[in-house]
């Protein structure tokens, strides 16, 4: 469908909500949209939200329908080239172990470390995927 602009919304499922706002929150920064303890938390990510959804909760859901993971979730954020290395330390000055690099084909470097509950995050800088 050529009419999709983006990706809105990206969920990962988070038993802990406590544990997430902290990090999402008080380490990463990330405005706090709404929070209903035991049940979700939403961030504001730059123009896109991140949902974080208790699976104990969401799997039974009727509306919206259900949904649930297990496992180590991923996805990415993305900063301004200028920004990257300034994020990097940034996230190692909050104790938080980068655990990979890569350099992708158009020869930029992204980095990835864990949130409590195990979540593969990445930081891109702009033009990473060309």
């Amino acid at each position: 469908m050529k009419e999709i602009i983006k990706i809105k919304e990206s969920c990962l499922y988070i038993h802990d909500l406590e544990a997430a706002k902290a990090f999402y929150h008080k380490k990463l920064g990330l405005e706090i949209i709404h929070y209903q303890p035991q049940k979700h938390i939403f961030f504001r990510a730059g123009a896109s939200v991140l949902l974080c959804f208790n699976p104990e909760d969401s799997k039974m859901k009727l509306s919206p329908p259900a949904h649930f993971a297990e496992g180590n979730q991923h996805f990415a954020f993305e900063v301004d080239k200028a920004d990257y290395e300034h994020c990097k330390s940034k996230i190692e000055s909050l104790n938080i172990p980068i655990t990979d690099k890569l350099i992708w084909k158009s020869g930029q470097e992204s980095f990835y470390f864990n949130d409590p509950e195990g979540n593969v995050l990445e930081i891109v800088p702009v033009g990473v995927w060309g």
